[in-house]
């Protein structure tokens, strides 16, 4: 699925799941995805706060997933561990999820938070997706 068939797609099915961030790239098993800032992901001490980075972790893996297997609507988060590694800015915040495994009924992959200017990673997430059965 292409950016505009993800968010036709959330827009029908899912649509709490939209309008939060930006794809930015669709690559063969890597997704970009960006989270625009706002006051409201920040947390005391001027931070992206920590529910936030995971929320767009998990986020970026399942837009990746809808972009290899189409519209997957019943894919689900079976697991997301996250190391938080620097302290990111009060800026915009830019995921990479990546593919490690796809498999018939697990998909396994990692997720790279950094700035959206591209500067140090500030978090890292392994995250895996329990998908339904084939129709």
């Amino acid at each position: 699925m292409t950016a505009d068939e993800i968010d036709r797609f959330l827009a029908e099915t899912f649509p709490q799941a939209r309008g939060w961030t930006r794809i930015t790239a669709i690559r063969e098993e890597e997704l970009d995805l960006t989270l625009p800032f706002s006051e409201e992901n920040l947390r005391p001490g001027g931070t992206v706060s920590g529910p936030a980075l995971m929320a767009l972790a998990d986020t970026a893996m399942y837009y990746l997933l809808l972009a290899k297997l189409g519209p997957v609507a019943l894919a689900v988060t079976t697991s997301l561990h996250i190391n938080f590694l620097r302290r990111p800015p009060a800026a915009d915040v830019m995921a990479t999820a990546r593919l490690l495994k796809l498999g018939a009924k697990l998909a396994v992959g990692d997720v790279l938070i950094r700035t959206a200017d591209g500067g140090a990673i500030v978090a890292h997430a392994s995250v895996t997706y329990a998908l339904p059965p084939a129709t």
